[in-house]
This record gives structure tokens, C-alpha cells and sequence, in this order.
């Protein structure tokens, strides 16, 4: 054996002791998401952040929404420890926060940029002048048509579109033969999924959860107005199983062209327009979300997923270095380069709805921004209530009852049960919850 030999050997033998050295420090994150398009999107892209730092290695655990919710809910009030990162929504921080339950988020890097935040993003993720959680991406809620069916029918979308005209409209492009649904909405139980939709309804209807000392509201004319209206038109212009669908479950059925309208998350939009994946790419317009008539609330919600550190962890330098990347001006450039401008995730940077490229490419930016200033979670009803948050009441017990009625709602759409019974049991329910929680405090 040579002495080159040796030396080559030996330099082998170090490298491989490197590589394994280097596989076995690394920490690797356990990050908890759901499974919207636009967190799919960064698990495939996980790998330029793993490039650039090999010392950190990223398990996914990737859930539907309802799960998500119920798993990390668990896990943060238990302690149990179970992931470095969590995917939470605007309800989640502030409560969270206040709780000791998450970290302050204080090592993004000095490059990160948090001034470029939109204030109202940034606002709802900050205590006492402290980031709790970094926004992934931001959204409102508005109405995405299809402007071929709308043409057919001889219907021209307002630019402050009522309920009314909605109804009607959905009813008018249905086409049971073509297997057209003239209108898709959530009917999938859950407080973030139909009740989403059915609060910001109730909200322009000028209904509310709870009046001023905090007593339940859904013996009101409001609701059942706001109700009904929803249970009519889901049957007489809806899909098929619509007590079955979230936010998912439409976006796939609006790509498919088995949807005139959609009123949902303005994230949507991106993925409604891709002619990779939507067969209607081309024909789809957008609207803000609808008003009743003699009413000025549009009911639009402002949601944000963020991303954010559980006190429970104890790998908090390398998550907030994830978060950092995951939520940057870099990875919207990194995803522009792999994807378009269309695809990056929206809603959290002011940064791009002043970028040209960005709002050439989409032309969903204006009307997202504009329904995104439009929502004010501060005063989310016509009358006045002691809570803020649009499509939710920004209040602990919410998570358990608005879950409840959304149950008993979608019930209704299901045929298992009736509007007046709906309401009546909602109303029970809630306010024993209330008074059980201590209400009014």
C-alpha cells in the first residue's frame, strides 16, 4: 500500500466522519401545520432552508384543519412538548401569549424586516410591544366568480354586491345537467371553518355572538335571517355534501368548474388562477364580500397563519431561525423564482403590494388588499359588542362553543335538523357555557 493511498484513505475516512458527525448533531424541528396549499408549497421548499443550514433538520407533521386546531390546542395547554413550531391562527396568539404558552419571538436576525409587517397583521400577533408569532400569510375574505357564467346569464357583478343580488345570482347560473353549483360555501363544522363563514355573514346581517353583558344572541331576528339565507341558498344553488366541505374540499371544486361563486379566504385566489391547477383559470373575477341591504357591514374577516414557538420547546434558537426564513422577503423572492409571483403567500408585507412584478402578475392584489383594509376586527358587528375579532369572538371559551354551533349549523345543511331548532339550541348551549365560564366578568 502506497503512502498516497494511506492519505487518500484517511481523507475519506474524515470526510464520512464529517458527513455522519454532522447527521448526528443536527437538531431536528418538529413543526406542526395544516394543510392549506401554501404550507404544502413550503414543505417543498424546506430543503433550500436545510441546505443553508445542515445543522437543523425539519419533521413535518401536517394535519387537517379542524386536527391541527384540537392537536396543538392539547399539546400547548398540557405542555407536552410535542413540536418546536406551530402553525396558529390571530385567535390563538394573543390568548396564547397571555398565557405564558408561547415565546417571544426576539432572534429573527436583523435582516428580517419586521417594520415591512402590515400593521394590522403585525398588531394582532404583538403584546406589550412583543412578537409572539411571525405571519406566513394574511387574508380577508371576498367573493371570486366565474365572469363566463356571469356573461351567460346576463349578470354584471356590482361593485358593492348585496345579499340579495348574490341569492339571486347563484340561483340563476346554477346547471344541475352540467354539473355547475351556482354558489359553494363551508358547510364543514368547525369555529374556523363553517363558522367562519356563517359569523361574517351574521355579522353584515347585523346579528352578533354576544350584546354588552355578554348574553347569547341567537334568538335574535338577525340570526335567523342571516340563517336562513344561508340554508336556503346552500340548497337551492349549493353542492351536493356541502356539510362535508371546507375550505379545501371548494377550492377543489371551484378548479374543477363545479362552482359559479366562492366566497372565501382571499389566499384562494392565487390558486383558483394557476392554469396548473384550475381549469377556470382564465375566467375568474373577484368581488368584496357582500352587504345586506340598508346595512354598511361587509362582515369581511382578517385571518393570519403564523407561525410561533411554544414556551413547551427547547430548541427556540433554531425554530426562530426557521420562522425567519419561512416568513422573509427572501422566501417570497425564493418562491417567486420557483413558482411565479401569482403563488407567493400574500396578505403579510407591505412590501409586495408595492412590488410591480407582484401585482402584474396577480391580479387578485388589489381587491385582496382592499378587502383586507376593509375588515376592522375591532368593531366587527353593526352594534356595538364587547369583544373584537371578525369571524371569531376573541375570547378562550370561543374555541369549545363556537366548534358546538358550528355542529348544530351544519346539522341544518346536512337535513338533520332545522334552522329554529338550530338557533334554539345554539342559544341554550352558549349561554350555559357563558355562565359557567363567569360571565359577564
Amino acid at each position: 500500500m502506497t503512502l498516497k493511498t494511506v492519505l487518500l484513505g484517511a481523507c475519506s475516512a474524515l470526510a464520512l466522519a464529517g458527513i455522519f458527525s454532522t447527521a448526528a448533531s443536527a437538531e431536528t424541528l418538529t413543526i406542526a401545520t395544516v394543510n392549506n396549499g401554501d404550507m404544502v408549497r413550503m414543505q417543498g421548499l424546506t430543503s433550500e432552508f436545510t441546505k443553508a443550514n445542515p445543522d437543523i433538520q425539519i419533521n413535518w407533521v401536517t394535519l387537517e384543519e379542524n386536527v391541527l386546531r384540537e392537536r396543538v390546542t392539547t399539546d400547548i395547554a398540557t405542555k407536552g412538548g410535542q413540536y418546536d413550531i406551530l402553525t396558529i391562527g390571530n385567535y390563538e396568539v394573543p390568548i396564547w401569549a397571555k398565557q405564558g404558552w408561547l415565546l417571544e419571538l426576539n432572534k429573527l436576525g436583523d435582516k428580517y424586516d419586521a417594520n415591512d409587517l402590515l400593521p394590522s397583521i403585525r398588531g394582532g400577533l404583538t403584546i406589550n410591544s412583543k412578537l409572539y408569532a411571525a405571519p406566513f400569510y394574511g387574508e380577508s375574505a371576498m367573493i371570486m366568480y366565474r365572469k363566463d357564467l356571469f356573461d351567460k346569464a346576463g349578470l354584471k357583478m356590482p361593485e358593492n354586491p348585496t345579499w340579495d343580488f348574490i341569492g339571486d345570482a347563484a340561483r340563476k347560473i346554477t346547471d344541475r345537467k352540467e354539473g355547475v353549483n351556482g354558489i359553494c360555501l363551508r358547510g364543514k363544522a368547525g369555529w374556523g371553518e363553517n363558522m367562519a363563514f356563517i359569523t361574517a355573514l351574521a355579522n353584515s346581517f347585523g346579528g352578533r355572538w354576544f350584546d354588552e353583558k355578554w348574553n347569547a344572541q341567537f334568538d335574535q331576528p338577525e340570526w335567523k335571517a342571516a340563517l336562513t339565507y344561508y340554508v336556503n341558498i346552500m340548497k337551492d344553488a349549493g353542492p351536493q355534501g356541502a356539510s362535508s366541505n371546507g375550505f379545501n374540499e371548494n377550492l377543489t371544486l371551484f378548479q374543477q368548474g363545479k362552482c359559479g361563486m366562492w366566497m372565501d379566504a382571499t389566499v384562494a385566489a392565487s390558486f383558483v388562477s394557476n392554469p396548473k391547477d384550475s381549469k377556470v383559470a382564465d375566467k375568474v373575477g373577484y368581488a368584496i364580500f357582500p352587504v345586506k341591504e340598508g346595512m354598511t357591514n361587509h362582515g369581511n374577516w382578517l385571518w393570519s397563519w403564523n407561525l410561533a414557538v411554544p414556551a413547551s420547546s427547547k430548541k427556540a434558537d433554531s425554530a426562530q431561525k426557521f420562522i425567519s426564513w419561512a416568513t422573509s422577503k427572501e422566501y417570497t423572492q425564493l418562491v417567486a423564482s420557483k413558482e411565479g409571483w401569482a403563488n407567493v403567500p400574500p396578505g403579510t408585507r407591505t412590501s409586495l403590494y408595492e412590488n410591480a412584478d407582484y401585482k402584474k402578475a396577480a391580479a387578485f392584489a388589489e381587491p385582496t388588499l382592499a378587502a383586507m383594509k376593509a375588515a376592522d376586527i375591532t368593531k366587527p358587528t353593526v352594534k356595538p359588542v364587547p369583544y373584537t375579532g371578525g369571524q371569531f369572538v376573541a375570547i378562550p371559551e370561543f374555541q369549545a362553543i363556537g366548534t358546538n354551533v358550528g355542529q348544530l349549523f351544519s346539522a341544518v345543511i346536512a337535513g338533520q335538523s332545522t334552522v329554529d331548532d338550530a338557533l334554539t339550541a345554539a342559544q341554550t348551549a352558549t349561554s350555559r357555557e357563558m355562565k359557567r365560564a363567569g360571565y359577564p366578568k
